[in-house]
């Protein structure tokens, strides 16, 4: 069982139960990846599981997967097994996979994330894009990549422009930048009817909540409830098509499933969306070769870590976007 002293470090509050300090070098990562990095040999779906249920604790209180950690933050730990049943299986490796790349240099890796692909494994995926990456890129082995970690995250079935760090110091740069709200992110989305044209700003506040069966969802709540948390989007309209529109759609923070439900609480879903969608247009739409929802990380804008470059990286869509209704490049 990992205990007060996990990895070593740690002081118990009680039998069974560790207190992780955040030092300089864990300060801007996420919760899920320094647990996965302190609780070596513990399943990644248990590592979620703990976190969801409340049981992991962030200076005394609940804190979720993509919490940001601060430098002297305590971070409390259950007891977790470590050790796995004699002839228990570890799950499948992670195969080597390269992905399409858009920008590398010797502090990040911009690629193209295909839709269909978790950006990291848990929560019932056994490995996505860092775990492939890492494993193609030898990861911390001889003469391999010493540091890949994702910046930010995309949603399984969305594709595009997609960011992860080489070194620690750019990690840490780009996600005070995506703090700041100073990193522009714009997708492309094609939503349900005939997006109107005075609808430029969406400002309505998000909750998280999972239902019955543990999944995860989003709904937008009134201003000013105390479960709500303060969510932008930008509009604008690309293209008009019939019973379609395409829009543009810059997010100024980026919460869960923010420009899903924003679009169809305006009663406009994207077409295919799976959670927040019409489903029978969406079985319409899979006839006709809309196979998934469209949704593109089009465009990426942020200041280089090391140049202090402002960069600008885009990212077609993909030829799965072009159906059922083909849409030409701007």
């Amino acid at each position: 069982m990992i205990g007060a002293n996990a990895e070593g470090v740690g002081q118990p509050a009680r039998p069974g139960v560790a207190i992780i300090p955040v030092d300089a070098e864990s300060s801007g990562q996420r919760l899920d990846n320094f647990l996965l990095r302190h609780l070596k040999g513990v399943p990644k779906t248990h590592v979620y599981r703990i976190i969801r249920s409340g049981e992991v604790r962030v200076n005394r209180g609940r804190a979720g997967a993509d919490t940001r950690l601060r430098e002297g933050d305590q971070v409390r730990v259950p007891p977790v097994r470590v050790a796995q049943r004699p002839g228990a299986s570890a799950g499948p490796a992670a195969p080597a996979r390269e992905f399409p790349v858009l920008l590398e240099d010797e502090v990040l890796i911009a690629i193209d994330k295909p839709a269909g692909v978790a950006v990291h494994g848990g929560s019932g995926v056994s490995f996505g894009v860092i775990e492939q990456l890492r494993r193609a890129r030898g990861y911390q082995q001889p003469g391999g990549a010493r540091f890949l970690e994702l910046v930010h995250r995309l949603d399984r079935e969305t594709s595009g422009v997609l960011l992860i760090a080489k070194k620690r110091s750019a990690l840490k740069h780009l996600q005070d930048q995506f703090r700041a709200r100073s990193i522009d992110k714009t997708y492309l989305a094609l939503v349900l009817g005939d997006w109107p044209e005075r609808l430029k700003v969406i400002d309505q506040p998000l909750h998280k909540y999972l239902q019955e069966d543990g999944e995860r969802r989003v709904r937008t709540v009134a201003r000013g409830d105390p479960d709500g948390v303060r969510s932008i989007s930008l509009v604008r309209v690309r293209q008009r098509l019939p019973g379609f529109t395409l829009l543009e759609v810059t997010i100024r923070t980026g919460r869960t499933h923010q420009i899903r439900v924003h679009l169809a609480a305006q009663g406009h879903p994207i077409a295919g969306d799976d959670k927040y969608g019409d489903f029978a247009r969406n079985k319409a739409l899979a006839r006709q070769g809309l196979r998934r929802m469209f949704l593109h990380a089009w465009r990426l804008q942020f200041t280089h870590p090391t140049s202090g470059e402002r960069i600008e990286l885009r990212a077609e869509l993909p030829a799965d976007l072009h159906l059922p209704i083909p849409v030409p490049s701007p």
